[in-house]
């Protein structure tokens, strides 16, 4: 069974390698987990994932490996169900109150509970639904999915109706983390912190342990020494496409300022449309009448800011090609030379993208930016693709 689970590993792209499958099997035989599913799955998911954005992919393999328990009137039932007995008792103790199983050892016990479901299973011959003794679907029958029986065991159902089932054997509660997918405010701080130069800032109010242990040695009483507190020193510009073809990835776009907020204690932040003109502004209720201008912004932060611009870079060429291209006003200038001058201005740059990037190729606006920014620079709103651009712009 658990070489099964390592081939699903791997087929599912979790780089588990064979020690650490070993380490595993060592596990399992030293009895770290015993009697509880949960700590099994978790014993697992600790010795075989080594990032979290393999998370689900992790899950969706375990769900393969153990599906079988979901199939009705196969050998490799009988077989999965060949539990220790204990185990049963084990998880009745932890999830059913005395009355509960009090009841169920009135019944006959959880042995003559495990032996009945065995030869109903070796009897069936297919799917039935209703009824009380075989294994389906909406009957009293203690073996089967969307019944009800106060000593059952569900099979094939994907939750819990009653919750009286001695052993949810089909849950699957865990979120998904698949470094491919679209992230929301956690994962992005994840990522956000690998763009991080620490620093001292500050009134001087952590206690310094070691100074403070070194002092009171040599002065001979206790001489409590503080310091700065240690922040993220690195300084973020960070500007933003609002409206039009980016109208769907608003939540995202919401996300990503809440972590970026969170994470860097220096943090500037400016909208634009479409692409940067002369001028950008901080509040969308007053784009036209508090505009500020791009230039003030290059002669305000050096060089020594990392420049993030979050756009889907979607939009007629003109836009970036041509003096008066915009769609909203007469630019004086292309955007392709305001695009240059922050390039030049900020070398440690990043434009993350929302869409995702199979989809590039379609918007030939996407290659004109692609194109006046540094090489690869240009990233999916991804878990794998932000820590590509934050190890970046860490360099």
């Amino acid at each position: 069974m658990f070489l099964h689970f390592f081939e699903n590993l791997r087929r599912h792209g979790v780089p588990v390698s064979l020690r650490e499958f070993l380490d595993f099997l060592a596990l399992m035989k030293s009895g770290a987990v015993t009697y509880d599913i949960d700590a099994f799955y978790h014993l697992a998911r600790t010795a075989m994932v080594k990032s979290e954005t393999r998370l689900d992919r992790f899950d969706r393999a375990f769900a393969a490996s153990f599906e079988v328990l979901a199939e009705i009137g196969t050998d490799e039932v009988l077989a999965a169900l060949d539990l220790p007995a204990d185990w049963l008792t084990k998880m009745a103790e932890k999830h059913l109150s005395h009355a509960e199983r009090a009841e169920i050892e009135a019944l006959g016990g959880f042995d003559r509970l495990l032996e009945a479901l065995k030869a109903r299973l070796a009897e069936q011959k297919g799917r039935h639904e209703g009824g009380s003794k075989w294994i389906g679907t909406a009957g009293t029958s203690p073996f089967g999915a969307y019944g009800y029986n106060p000593e059952g065991v569900r099979i094939g159902q994907a939750e819990s109706r009653h919750g009286r089932a001695v052993k949810v054997w089909d849950r699957r509660e865990f979120r998904n983390l698949d470094g491919d997918a679209e992230i929301g405010t956690r994962t992005i701080k994840m990522a956000l912190r690998r763009l991080r130069r620490w620093a001292r800032e500050g009134a001087a109010e952590e206690l310094d342990l070691p100074a403070t242990i070194r002092e009171t040695a040599r002065a001979g009483y206790i001489d409590v020494r503080t310091r700065p507190e240690r922040r993220n020193a690195a300084k973020v510009l960070l500007m933003l496409d609002i409206g039009g073809s980016m109208d769907p990835h608003v939540k995202v776009m919401e996300d990503l300022f809440s972590a970026a907020r969170a994470e860097f204690h220096h943090l500037e932040t400016f909208y634009f449309h479409n692409c940067v003109y002369e001028g950008v502004w901080r509040d969308n209720r007053r784009r036209w009448s508090e505009a500020t201008p791009t230039r003030d912004v290059l002669n305000t932060y050096g060089k020594d800011w990392h420049l993030i611009v979050v756009g889907d870079a979607a939009m007629s060429p003109y836009e970036i090609a041509i003096r008066g291209g915009a769609n909203e006003h007469w630019n004086e200038e292309p955007g392709a030379v305001w695009l240059a001058r922050l390039v030049e201005h900020y070398p440690r740059h990043l434009w993350i993208n929302p869409v995702p990037e199979d989809h590039w190729g379609y918007a030939q606006s996407t290659a004109m930016i692609r194109d006046i920014l540094a090489r690869d620079a240009m990233v999916p709103m991804t878990l794998d693709g932000l820590a590509r651009g934050m190890r970046a712009l860490a360099r």
